[in-house]
Parts: structure tokens; C-alpha cells; sequence
């Protein structure tokens, strides 16, 4: 077996080792999650939710740490991290005040004249498989849903933000969660595998690439398990003629650069009406040639390191081969030396099909300009994508803007006017090569549950 190592991308040094499960410490944590979802599922709605909402006010405890330990772990601006556990302090409030309801059990009158009760009961053992990029908010997501519904859950996160998971695991056991009942498994691929197969896992959800997509969702259909799969984007976001434009450049550079770019749910291709692309090109190169990059705990640094160097040499790759396509570098487009891995604000002009510019997720801090003849072009090269997670529109008449986004928008999300991640009352997923089921404003909490029908006929 191998340690699990962090490293520091602002520096590239090692941070630390944790050691990986044996197969044996691994179905051990599998049994002790089981039968701590056997008595948890009795627990009541209301008793669930008042650990929930102390988990809440754990994580707000430990906000400093906790950002302190993302930055460390996968270079994110510190004060991002600080909004990364005010969002998930948020949603376990949200969770605690609003899930009872959601979850109570229903009363329908039957045709027969009797009654029928719609019951929501928690299924078993849900394995979560997260990704580094958000490693709080990813794992809080999925877990605080399915903690309130009654179930288990495990976690394997990446192993470059092990440290946060293992600092997750306390918080929710410090609340008053019973032991075992959120585990982290350090473990490997192979492993996860069998954690898929086993028969007390009852769920699987990940949040991941589509590839990793088709393969858990293979796994787990072969074993007749449900699966929940946030698999990114290339998210399309529109300007069109009659847009403020002022807002539009801030926004969609916040957009694009946001946790150093790496974001799913993110602004990525900036579709452009004909009638303002200029403008719009001339004041959003200007502003993303101004972000300073550097120490992300630095209070003045507006682009971090990117977490791995891998990912800065496939993000380098990405752009390097669009480029080969008739793509222009309007600004940035080149590795820095030195340590950390760095990647400088980039815009790409000439965009077209066939670019993985156009076509892929460049899950970094890399923009795509691409012009349109008008607002129906833009829809139509906006939907033109495998994926389908979120979207913008700018434009004054906010009426049309959200008539375009609910009727014609291929996506899970749009955000009209603005930029934005994810709210606890609101839906998050997406739809195509995006993925497929529902967390958050009430969703999340009964994607894994039983809705078991009881119908009560006359004695």
C-alpha cells in the first residue's frame, strides 16, 4: 500500500502523508457505516436535523482552518476558501429548517375511499466519489443531504485534499453525528471498486469527468445501484446587443477565473453578438491582463497556482492545440517558470469547432471569445456542447433573457445578469454529457430515499 501525499501548488512541496486502507480497514468501515445507518435511520426528522444544523455551526467555528487548509491543499485565494465554508455552513442551516418538511411522510386518499401514506425512507449506505477543486463544498453537498435523509455515507476524496476530508470527518463527529456514520475512505481506484460492488452500498454519487462518469455509472448499473453524476461543463455565456457591458466584463471575468478557473459550473465560452463584440473584447482582454497572480493567501492576489502540475500541462496542451487550429492568444497562453503552478489569464479569439477550446472543459484559467450574428446565434453556438451544466445571459430586457434561458437554454442552470455557484434553495446539475440527478433546494434529500407507498384499506 501507498501513503496518500498533499502538496503545497503554490510551492510544489510535499505537505503530507496519510496512510492508505487495507482492503481489510476498508470493509470494516463499510460494516461500521452500515450499522451506524441501521440506528440512525430511526432518528427523527427533527432530531437529524438539530446534528445538521450543528454541523452548520461547526464548520463556521472552523472557517479558518478550513480555508487555511484548502489554500494549503489545492491553492485556491484564501478568501475564496473563507466563502467556500460559508456556503456549506449555509446549506446545512437551509438542510436543517427545510428538509423536515420535505422528508415528512405524506397522506393521499386512495380511489377506494381509503388512505394511502407516502413514505420517504433512507436506503442505506451512499458512497461519494469528490473531486480537490471544492473540497468542502463538494463533499458537503452530497453528504449533508443524505445525512438528513437517514442514510450513511462515505466519502473518497482526492488525495490531494486528504487533509480536508479527514478535518470534514471530525467537524461532523464533533457535532454529535454517531461514529461512523460519515467515513472517509483512504483508499485507491481498485479499491473503489469494490466499495461500488459491495452489497451494503445502496448509492453511488460523483462529481467528476465525463469519462470517470460512463465508468462509475457502468459499475454501479451493473450492480443495480442508483448513481447521482456531476461531470462539468463548458459553460456558454451570452452578451448580447443591448447588455450592460460594464457588468458583463466584471462578471465574466469572475466568471472565468474563479477558484483559479477551476470550477464546473463556471463561465468559459463568452458568446459575443456581433453588434458589441468589439467592445466587449477590447474592455475584457484589458481586465483579465490586469489580474495579478501569486500567493493565494496574499489579500491582493486575484488568480492563484493551479492545484496540480498536470492539470497546468493538460490545460497548456488544451490551448497549444487550439491555437495549432486557428485560435489567437489575445493574452496570456504561456507556462511561467518558476515554482508553483501557475497559469496566467488567457484569452483565445477565433474559437471555432474542432478546438479543444470550443469543444472541451479547459478547466483553468482560459477564456473562449467567440463572435455571434445575433441573439438566436448566440443560443444556437451556446447549445452547440456535449455538455449542459450551467449558462448566462446579459441583456437588459430581463424578461427576454429569462424566457431564453427557460425555453431554449440547453442547461441545468443559467444565471441571468450575473455570475454565480451554487444557492442551498435552488436545484444544481445539469443535463447531456453534464450529467444527470439533483442536489440542493430540496432535491439533493430525496434523490437517495425510498418513496415507499402505504396503502391503509378498512380492517
Amino acid at each position: 500500500m501507498s501513503d496518500a501525499i498533499t502538496h503545497n501548488p503554490n510551492t510544489g512541496e510535499e505537505l503530507a502523508r496519510y496512510p492508505q486502507m487495507s482492503d481489510e480497514q476498508m470493509q470494516a468501515a463499510i460494516d461500521r457505516c452500515h450499522e451506524a445507518f441501521e440506528q440512525w435511520k430511526l432518528v427523527s426528522l427533527e432530531d437529524r436535523a438539530d446534528i445538521i444544523r450543528k454541523i452548520g455551526e461547526g464548520l463556521a467555528a472552523n472557517q479558518d482552518k478550513l480555508a487555511d487548509l484548502m489554500t494549503t491543499e489545492m491553492g485556491k485565494l484564501r478568501s475564496q476558501g473563507m466563502e467556500e465554508v460559508e456556503l456549506c455552513a449555509g446549506i446545512c442551516q437551509w438542510t436543517a429548517e427545510h428538509a423536515p418538511a420535505q422528508l415528512a411522510t405524506e397522506r393521499r386518499e386512495l380511489q377506494s375511499g381509503e388512505y394511502g401514506l407516502v413514505a420517504y425512507e433512507p436506503i442505506g449506505v451512499i458512497y461519494g466519489i469528490q473531486p480537490w477543486n471544492f473540497p468542502c463544498y463538494q463533499v458537503v453537498r452530497y453528504s449533508i443531504a443524505n445525512l438528513m435523509a437517514g442514510n450513511g455515507v462515505l466519502l473518497k476524496h482526492a488525495e490531494s485534499v486528504t487533509g480536508s476530508a479527514l478535518e470534514l470527518q471530525r467537524i461532523y463527529r464533533e457535532a454529535g453525528l454517531p461514529e461512523h456514520l460519515f467515513t472517509v475512505l483512504v483508499i485507491d481506484h481498485d479499491q473503489s471498486d469494490a466499495v461500488i460492488a459491495h452489497d451494503k452500498v445502496r448509492g453511488v454519487t460523483l462529481t467528476g469527468s465525463p469519462s470517470a462518469g460512463r465508468i462509475i455509472g457502468e459499475q454501479a448499473g451493473k450492480a443495480l445501484k442508483k448513481t447521482v453524476l456531476e461531470l462539468g461543463s463548458n459553460d456558454a455565456y451570452l452578451v448580447l446587443e443591448d447588455a450592460d457591458l460594464d457588468r458583463a466584463v466584471q462578471m465574466c471575468v469572475m466568471g472565468r477565473v474563479y477558484n483559479n478557473g477551476e470550477t464546473c459550473v463556471a463561465a468559459k465560452r463568452f458568446i459575443v453578438t456581433d453588434a458589441v463584440y468589439d467592445q466587449f473584447k477590447d474592455r475584457f482582454v484589458q481586465a483579465m491582463q490586469s489580474l495579478k497572480s501569486g500567493d493565494p493567501m496574499a489579500d491582493d492576489t486575484d488568480v492563484g497556482p493551479m492545484a496540480r502540475q498536470d492539470l497546468r500541462d493538460d490545460l497548456h496542451d488544451q490551448v497549444r492545440k487550439s491555437v495549432d487550429a486557428g485560435a489567437t492568444v489575445l493574452c496570456g497562453g504561456e507556462k511561467p517558470d518558476g515554482p508553483g503552478y501557475f497559469y496566467p489569464a488567457t484569452v483565445l479569439e477565433n474559437v471555432e469547432p474542432g478546438q479543444p477550446a470550443y469543444d472541451d472543459e479547459l478547466f483553468g484559467p482560459v477564456a473562449s471569445l467567440i463572435r455571434a450574428k445575433d441573439s438566436d446565434d448566440a443560443m444556437r453556438i451556446a447549445n452547440d456542447s456535449r455538455f449542459g451544466l450551467g449558462g448566462g445571459i446579459f441583456s437588459a430586457d430581463t424578461d427576454r433573457a429569462i424566457e431564453l434561458a427557460t425555453k431554449h437554454f440547453d442547461t441545468g442552470m443559467v444565471f441571468v445578469n450575473g455570475f454565480g455557484l451554487a444557492q442551498p434553495n435552488m436545484p444544481f446539475g445539469g443535463v447531456k454529457n453534464s450529467g444527470y440527478g439533483r442536489e440542493h433546494g430540496g432535491f439533493g434529500v430525496r434523490e437517495f430515499v425510498n418513496a415507499k407507498a402505504v396503502m391503509v384499506m378498512a380492517a
